[in-house]
């Protein structure tokens, strides 16, 4: 078992007590800082929330001797633009504002943001702006190379 599963394994029960998802797990070796992003089901986080699961997953490294350098732990929130990592998150978002880039063009588009309006057996519905006039858009999971949430102006 690498560092990263035992440290997933290690953290696990903390994540339940607090009802929030490891986003992602990643040891910057230049700065020595292990970041653990976290969010709670519904996508959000907040500040409170960090910092409790920090202190308790402090807890837990200094209980197991997992580093051999001297290192920060940075608890914090994949971010208002966060990568849409796992495509079947997408099947509870209706009404998310997303960035798409597709694998192959849509409407003659490589990529578009707007809201998603429904998925259904794979199929995303978007609706999104050209110009001024509201459009909406089908793809399929499967012709997605990147999605991200996006912020609304």
């Amino acid at each position: 078992m690498d560092r990263n599963e035992k440290l997933r394994e290690l953290f696990q029960p903390v994540l339940d007590e607090f009802s929030v998802k490891l986003y992602e797990l990643e040891y910057l070796e230049k700065e020595r800082t292990l970041q653990v992003a976290i969010m709670k089901q519904d996508g959000t986080m907040d500040l409170d929330t960090c910092a409790d699961v920090s202190e308790k997953l402090s807890e837990i490294l200094d209980e197991n001797d997992l580093f051999s350098e001297e290192y920060t732990l940075e608890v914090c929130s994949p971010g208002a633009e966060r990568e849409i990592k796992d495509l079947a998150e997408l099947d509870g978002m209706a009404g998310a504002y997303v960035y798409v880039k597709f694998r192959e063009p849509v409407k003659k588009m490589n990529d578009v943001t707007g809201e998603i309006q429904s998925v259904n057996e794979g199929v995303i519905t978007l609706q999104y702006r050209d110009k001024a006039a509201k459009r909406t858009m089908e793809f399929n999971k499967e012709n997605i190379a990147m999605i991200r949430m996006a912020v609304r102006f």
